[in-house]
C-alpha cells in the first residue's frame, strides 16, 4: 500500500523553499565608490587670514540648528537676520523640499509591493442574445432571451520576490529619496550662501560709495581753493576747469553706484522670498574682517558636502538597479486568488449557492525577448559606471573648491596689506601735491594725478576685502557649511 503524502508537510516544505528562495539578491554588493584622499589640504598650513571673527570647526557645529547657521561667524545681526527667512520663504528651497517629499512618497510605493493588492470590481449587466445566430447555428427559435448578471468579485495577487526584484526595487528608491534629502540641503547652502555674498557685494558697494562721497568733498574744497587763486589772478582758469571737470566725474561715480546696489537689494530680497519692491536695506560700514574657517582633512569632505552625499546615494541607488534588471532573467511567481458572488437575481446575489473562488499560482517567464534583458543589463551597469564616476568627479571638485578659496584667502591677505601700504602712499604722495601746489612750486595738474590715485588704491582696497570675504563664504560653502552625512534625511524616519 502506498503511503499518502503528508499534505502538511508539503505545505511546509514549500514554503521552506519560497522564503529561502526570497533571500536571494541578485544585486551587486555595494559600497562606495574609491576616491584618492590626500591626507590634508595643499593650502591648509596657512588656509585663513588673520581677523578678529570667532573661530569656527565646520565639521562639529556647536549649535542645534538644522544645518548650522554658519553665517553667524561673520558677527553681523542684519545678515543674520536675513539668512534666517531663507529657510521658510526662499522659493527654490521649497521646490527642493517638494522635490524630496514626492521622492519619499515614492519609497512608499515601492514598499507597497511587499503586500497583496486586493481589488473589488462589483458589476451589473442586462443583456439580450443574438436569435440570428441563435437560428443560424441550429438553436431554436423564439422570443429573444433577456438575461441579468449581478457580480461582486474580490481578487487578490501576490508576487512573490524570489530574486529579490522588489527588494532591490525598494532600495533603489530609498537611494534616491537619500539623495533628493542631500539635494535640498545642497539648495539650502548654496542659497545661503549667495545670499551672503549679495550682502557683502552691497555693504562693499556702500564702502566704495563713501569713499566716493569723501572724494567729492574733497574735491570740492580743491575746486573752490582753486577758483580762490584764479580770482586772486595766481591760479589759470585752466586749472579751475580741470577741477571742475574732476568733481563732476567723481559725483556721476557716485551716482552709478546706485544701480548696483539696487541690483543687489533687490537679489537679497527674492533670496528672503520678497518681493523687492518692499523691500530695502539701509547703508551701513562694510566690516571686511574674514573669519578663521578651520579646514580639516580632505576626508572629511565625504560626510561634510551634502553634494558629495547626494552623488554616492545616486551610486547607490543604481547598484541596486542591476538587480532589478538581472532578476527580469528569471519567471516570475504570482499567488492569485479570487472569490465572490454571482447570480443572474438581485435577490439571490450574496445566497450561499451564488458563491464562486479560485486560488492558485502562476510561473511567468519570458522565454525570447530579443537580447532586451540583455541589453537593460548592461543598461544598468553603464548607470552605475556614470553614477561613480560623477560620484568621484564631485569629489574632486570638492576638494579643488577648497584648495582654491583656501590659496585665496592666504594670497588676498598679503595683498591687502600691500594694497594698504599703496593707499598710505597715495595719500602722502596727495599731501605733498597740495603742498607743493599751494606754495606755487607745482601745477594743480599733479594734485589731480595724486587724487586719481588715492582714489583708485582705496577702491582697490575695497574690492581685494571683498574678494577675501567673498572667498571666506565660498570656503565655508566648499566645506559643506555646518552639514554632516549624520543628518541626511532617511524615508522611513521622516
Amino acid at each position: 500500500m502506498t503511503a499518502r503524502p503528508n499534505s502538511f508537510s508539503t505545505a511546509i516544505s514549500f514554503t521552506a523553499l519560497v522564503l529561502g528562495l526570497a533571500g536571494c539578491n541578485l544585486a551587486p554588493h555595494y559600497s562606495r565608490p574609491a576616491v584618492e584622499t590626500p591626507p590634508q589640504f595643499r593650502e591648509r598650513a596657512a588656509a585663513v587670514s588673520p581677523g578678529t571673527g570667532v573661530a569656527w570647526n565646520a565639521a562639529q557645529p556647536g549649535d542645534a540648528a538644522a544645518r548650522g547657521a554658519w553665517w553667524e561667524i561673520y558677527g553681523d545681526t542684519q545678515l543674520n537676520a536675513l539668512e534666517t527667512q531663507v529657510d521658510a520663504s526662499n522659493q527654490t528651497i521649497a521646490a527642493a523640499a517638494a522635490s524630496f517629499h514626492a521622492a519619499r512618497a515614492t519609497v512608499a510605493a515601492a514598499r507597497a509591493a511587499f503586500l497583496p493588492t486586493l481589488t473589488a470590481a462589483p458589476s451589473f449587466t442586462r443583456g439580450r442574445e443574438s436569435q440570428t445566430l441563435k437560428a443560424g447555428a441550429g438553436g431554436p427559435a423564439g422570443a429573444p432571451s433577456v438575461t441579468d448578471e449581478y457580480s461582486l468579485p474580490f481578487d487578490a495577487s501576490y508576487e512573490v520576490d524570489f530574486w529579490g526584484r522588489v527588494r532591490d526595487d525598494v532600495a533603489a528608491s530609498r537611494a534616491t529619496a537619500e539623495a533628493s534629502a542631500a539635494d535640498l540641503a545642497t539648495a539650502r547652502l548654496s542659497t545661503e550662501a549667495e545670499l551672503a555674498q549679495d550682502y557683502f557685494q552691497l555693504r562693499a558697494v556702500d564702502a566704495e560709495r563713501g569713499i566716493l562721497d569723501d572724494t567729492v568733498a574733497s574735491y570740492r574744497e580743491s575746486l573752490d581753493e582753486t577758483s580762490a587763486l584764479y580770482r586772486a589772478g595766481i591760479d589759470s582758469e585752466e586749472d579751475v576747469a580741470r577741477a571742475q571737470t574732476q568733481l563732476n566725474t567723481a559725483i556721476a561715480q557716485a551716482t552709478d553706484f546706485g544701480v548696483a546696489r539696487a541690483a543687489y537689494e533687490h537679489a537679497i530680497a527674492v533670496l528672503a522670498g520678497k518681493p523687492p519692491a518692499g523691500f530695502s536695506l539701509s547703508a551701513a560700514p562694510f566690516d571686511a574682517r574674514p573669519p578663521v574657517v578651520p579646514a580639516g582633512v580632505p576626508s572629511n569632505l565625504l560626510e561634510r558636502r551634502p553634494d558629495i552625499a547626494a552623488a554616492e546615494r545616486r551610486t547607490a541607488a543604481a547598484n541596486a538597479g542591476i538587480g532589478v534588471a538581472r532578476s527580469a532573467y528569471f519567471p516570475r511567481l504570482l499567488l492569485g486568488a479570487s472569490a465572490g458572488w454571482q447570480s443572474a437575481e438581485a435577490g439571490h446575489w450574496f445566497d450561499w449557492p451564488s458563491r464562486y473562488w479560485s486560488l492558485g499560482p502562476e510561473l511567468a517567464a519570458t522565454l525570447f525577448a530579443g537580447g532586451a534583458r540583455r541589453a537593460q543589463t548592461e543598461e544598468a551597469r553603464a548607470a552605475f559606471d556614470e553614477a561613480a564616476a560623477r560620484y568621484r568627479q564631485t569629489v574632486l571638485g570638492a576638494f579643488q573648491a577648497v584648495e582654491d578659496n583656501l590659496a585665496a584667502l592666504r594670497i588676498l591677505d598679503q595683498e591687502v596689506k600691500e594694497q594698504r601700504t599703496a593707499v598710505d602712499s597715495s595719500r602722502h604722495l596727495l599731501d605733498l601735491a597740495n603742498t607743493r601746489f599751494k606754495t606755487g612750486i607745482a601745477s594743480y595738474l599733479n594734485v589731480i594725478t595724486a587724487q586719481t590715485a588715492l582714489l583708485s588704491n582705496r577702491e582697490t582696497e575695497v574690492q581685494i576685502q571683498l574678494r577675501q570675504m567673498l572667498s571666506s563664504v565660498s570656503l565655508v560653502k566648499a566645506l559643506g557649511g555646518g552639514w554632516t552625512a549624520a543628518k541626511l534625511s532617511h524615508p522611513e524616519s521622516s
